[in-house]
């Protein structure tokens, strides 16, 4: 299939998961990740009126970022971030992976510097894989405590990833949990601006992760295609 068969078949199940769910199909966001796929790809995706564009490695946000002919594209950096690299985060995306203290320290102190912010989602480990990043669960409020204090970044909502699995109900639980806490957070009113947005939801699982509440799924290869 062509990139723009690919494209439409995606959106018409994302307003399929949406229907069936009760929701809002605008309120549903699709971020196509375009990561190890060329830039022209990308501007062929938003001649299709594809806006918000996701990569996993900052040097490849920035390359596609300063090649794409495409203007008013909204860009996510949705990989593990190291803090030896935030000098390198421009201004005006959203980063899905704030997951520690140590990294909200490089992010305040790299855009206070320069009286700027960063938009940024708190990335949890909601099912609880060695391998993967995120805040565990029950450190989850410490660290929004901590982030909390600082004006440079803002909280916008929450990121996971749910386990490679087949089993439904636990997919959907990660899902389910990482909703609650966002509610938890909405509650205590601690991040001015909180948007509520949960990026939850990939290629082979964003219609359970629209049935729990995603407002961003993350799509790659479904769009894309394999990845050389």
């Amino acid at each position: 299939m062509s990139l723009h068969e690919n494209y439409e078949r995606i959106l018409h199940e994302i307003a399929d998961a949406a229907a069936a769910a009760g929701r809002k199909l605008d309120d549903i966001h699709l971020i196509a990740v375009s990561k190890m796929h060329p830039v022209n790809l990308v501007d062929e995706l938003a001649a299709f009126g594809q806006i918000d564009f996701g990569e996993n490695r900052i040097a490849e946000l920035i390359e596609k970022k300063n090649t794409t002919t495409t203007a008013n594209l909204r860009w996510h950096l949705i990989g593990q971030l190291q803090t030896n690299k935030v000098k390198l985060l421009p201004s005006g995306l959203l980063l899905h992976t704030l997951d520690r203290e140590s990294l909200a320290d490089a992010l305040n102190r790299r855009f206070s510097e320069c009286g700027e912010t960063i938009d940024a989602l708190i990335q949890v480990n909601c099912s609880r894989e060695t391998q993967k990043s995120g805040v565990m669960p029950e450190a989850f409020d410490k660290l929004c405590d901590y982030i909390a204090r600082f004006t440079a970044i803002r909280v916008k909502g929450l990121m996971t990833m749910a386990e490679h699995t087949d089993d439904e109900k636990d997919v959907r639980a990660a899902f389910a949990l990482l909703r609650s806490l966002s509610e938890r957070v909405a509650s205590r009113g601690i991040f001015s601006g909180f948007a509520r947005v949960l990026s939850m939801g990939m290629s082979g699982d964003f219609r359970h992760a629209i049935a729990e509440g995603a407002t961003h799924v993350r799509i790659g290869s479904a769009i894309f295609g394999t990845r050389s």
